[in-house]
């Protein structure tokens, strides 16, 4: 009869004892380490490092080194730790299913999204061995090659890639799709994808999904553009901000543009009523001398002292200098209005000017 010890071990029962296999000493340290690791402060992530070659793993990990650490591990080690700290296996298993040769990264510098996008920049293609599945529809494009006529224009047909001489070069006849997403490539095709420049299978350390506070997220998930994210967020705040301001909704941020607008209003309604006061007397005074500037500019000039004439000279000096010069029909305009204004004079000549009305 077999038995599990709480090890993970699988054990035999003889007469109803239970005899335990020897557990090595270093798989013991090895999960506390990893249950230390689990239960640190900050972010959790399993990886896939499948397929990637030692030295470029060196590399990867000497440039995360200062952002993250990396574990390597058994699964049934990594599972016997991740019980043993308290975590759902369900959620372990489901961040196993698209990782081959898993391990466990932790860094309490980023976030989840961070961690993502930094582990996405170790990402890179390798030519496709025999065997391997095709991770995505490989498709060759139509078109011209670098290769000169030679034996490769039947390699390329002999791998489904329909190739002939054009132009002194070997161009691809039609776009066709090589092979197709979980088909595994063969040899030569892998060869020849490799000649074009096609390396189809992704290596690098691939993150399954991450813990963060007790929220799972998966890779797909974490995959978003940090720029877009970010336009939509100021798209979001602005439109927010402008119906918190229509609907007259205060709260701190509103106030400010809300009692803006209102002082706005009431400075309005106020200099529209003539209802003089500190803010309005101002503007009600340069409203009123701009009324009697043009009633003075409709009378002769003998009617007018010296002070208004000079006051209607400036008027005039800063509409020119603003580019409102009058055209001719207003010119026009101007000449009937100066003889009526001559015929008024001789009318009203007793009057002794529009002087006397500012004393």
């Amino acid at each position: 009869m077999l038995h599990q010890d709480l090890d993970g071990a699988v054990c035999e029962v003889r007469g109803g004892i239970v005899i335990s296999p020897k557990v090595a000493p270093w798989k013991r340290t090895r999960v506390d380490e990893l249950v230390e690791i689990l239960g640190s402060d900050g972010v959790i992530g399993i990886v896939d490092i499948d397929g990637v070659p030692g030295k470029n793993m060196l590399d990867m990990r000497a440039s995360l080194r200062s952002k993250l650490t990396i574990t390597m591990a058994k699964k049934t080690l990594i599972r016997r730790a991740w019980e043993s700290s308290g975590k759902d296996s369900e959620t372990l298993e489901q961040l196993f299913e698209s990782s081959t040769q898993p391990a466990i990264v932790h860094t309490n510098s980023m976030n989840a999204f961070e961690l993502s996008a930094e582990l996405s920049k170790t990402r890179q293609g390798r030519a496709a061995k025999e065997g391997e599945l095709a991770p995505m529809d490989i498709v060759v494009e139509k078109g011209p090659t670098p290769f000169g006529p030679g034996p490769i224009v039947g390699e390329f047909n002999a791998v489904g890639i329909p190739a002939k001489i054009d132009k002194g070069k070997v161009a691809i006849q039609k776009t066709v799709t090589a092979v197709e997403k979980g088909q595994p490539i063969s040899a030569d095709l892998g060869i020849m994808l490799s000649k074009l420049d096609i390396n189809p299978i992704e290596i690098g350390i691939i993150l399954t999904g991450a813990m963060e506070d007790g929220l799972v997220l998966m890779a797909d998930d974490l995959d978003i553009n940090a720029e877009d994210v970010r336009d939509d967020l100021i798209t979001a705040v602005s439109g927010a901000f402008n119906l918190a301001c229509q609907i007259t909704y205060f709260t701190p941020q509103t106030m400010p543009s809300l009692i803006a607008k209102a002082k706005g209003e009431a400075l309005s309604v106020a200099f529209n009523s003539t209802i003089i006061n500190d803010e309005t007397s101002a503007l009600i005074l340069s409203k009123v001398k701009s009324q009697a500037l043009g009633l003075a500019g409709q009378l002769d000039s003998i009617a007018l002292d010296d002070e208004i004439v000079a006051m209607l000279n400036e008027s005039t000096s800063i509409s020119t200098e603003s580019g409102n010069s009058s055209d001719s029909s207003s010119d026009e305009g101007d000449s009937d209005a100066q003889s009526e204004e001559e015929e008024e004079e001789e009318e009203d000549a007793g009057f002794g000017g529009l002087g006397d009305l500012f004393g």
